[in-house]
């Protein structure tokens, strides 16, 4: 993703800082420290719209690293203490991941309780949607693992790799998620399904969590992944005692996973039929990887040139997403949506409260999946 520049806001007040953020005390005093623990970053709105965030960081000198969303923030120091802060004007509807980067160390932001694994947070802006079914864990919890798992040795692919498999509310459909390990060791998707089947949101599904050996390779819009997929992870499935019901599976994918889903249902339309599709790679192309800027090719990348082929789409369900601040991406997935339902697909279309981060596409993946199935 092409990053916006830094956003430290210059307009910050050097007097006095941290009062309007509600931080009594001197900045680096026990009492200070005391009160940034009841939760931070903090938000206040903005003169012109948009809010200004104040992070906090203890100890020495660090910078902020925003997924996607902006270049690196350099923290300022207050006087000779050990408080190091910056106040960072963000947009309306904002979610993201970050991390504290100090020395050759990444870390989680220890006054956060939002953790994205175990060197990461989230921070929200306070008019970003909530996502209720995602549960608050800080960057230190043990996210828990599905009992069960397969050992999926692949001739098509080459290696070994381990498939989770996770009957939310029983049992019932297989969602397929790609880049499987993000959704079980950063975001916690099977508490979250576990959470909307509970709620009446989902009906009762079955994930299998399938992990990436070589995203860049296997999530390219080639055969090989789809084939193994169709002829040895699906039979493995169904022969570890869980039904697999072509007509009914749902693939759900991000980024480059979202391209590989749509091309799945482009060129492998009798095996998946049924898409949930966030921020799909729409501009790769075969040699987009080798341009200075990958996303500055034809619109719409070797999905839309397929699209316009015309294939009948009459049998696909999908939904898109894609984050409102990606707007590089935009273009590409605007024109990819429109030709879709040209094509004969139900489509539906969404965007959400995020830059290029997984952070923002929790809720679309529960929503999405929900109307993949309706």
């Amino acid at each position: 993703m092409r990053r916006t520049d830094p956003v430290s806001d210059p307009t910050a007040d050097l007097k006095d800082p941290f009062v309007e953020f509600g931080l009594p005390g001197e900045p680096g005093t026990d009492e200070f420290w005391a009160a940034a623990e009841a939760g931070s970053p903090t938000s206040l709105p903005a003169g012109n719209g948009g809010w200004t965030t104040l992070f906090l960081w203890r100890g020495s000198e660090a910078s902020i690293d925003f997924e996607s969303w902006s270049e690196p923030v350099p923290l300022r120091r207050w006087g000779d203490t050990d408080c190091w802060y910056a106040e960072v004007r963000m947009p309306e509807r904002l979610r993201v991941t970050y991390r504290f980067l100090a020395g050759d160390a990444a870390y989680a932001d220890p006054f956060n309780p939002v953790g994205a694994g175990g060197d990461r947070s989230i921070a929200a802006t306070p008019d970003a949607p909530a996502q209720p079914h995602w549960p608050v864990l800080g960057a230190a919890a043990v996210l828990p693992l599905p009992r069960a798992r397969l050992r999926w040795t692949s001739e098509r692919l080459g290696g070994r790799r381990t498939v989770r498999v996770h009957p939310a509310g029983g049992g019932g459909p297989v969602v397929l998620l790609l880049d499987g390990d993000d959704w079980l060791y950063l975001h916690p998707a099977m508490t979250a399904f576990d959470s909307a089947v509970a709620g009446g949101e989902l009906p009762p599904v079955t994930l299998v969590l399938l992990p990436a050996k070589d995203r860049e390779a296997e999530f390219a819009c080639r055969p090989e992944l789809w084939e193994a997929i169709r002829d040895e992870l699906l039979p493995l499935v169904a022969d570890s005692g869980t039904p697999v019901d072509p007509d009914r599976l749902v693939v759900a994918g991000q980024s480059l996973g979202g391209l590989s889903a749509m091309y799945a249902a482009l060129e492998f339309p009798d095996l998946v039929s049924r898409v949930a599709c966030q921020s799909g790679s729409f501009w790769w192309t075969p040699d987009a990887m080798d341009r200075a800027d990958p996303m500055g090719g034809p619109v719409g990348g070797a999905v839309a040139t397929r699209l316009r082929e015309r294939p009948d789409l009459s049998g696909l369900r999908v939904a898109f997403d894609v984050g409102e601040h990606e707007t590089p991406m935009l273009p590409h997935c605007d024109l990819v949506e429109s030709l879709a339902e040209q094509a004969g697909a139900t489509v539906r279309v969404a965007r959400s409260a995020s830059g290029h981060d997984r952070a923002g596409w929790r809720h679309a993946l529960l929503r999405d999946v929900a109307w993949a199935l309706a």
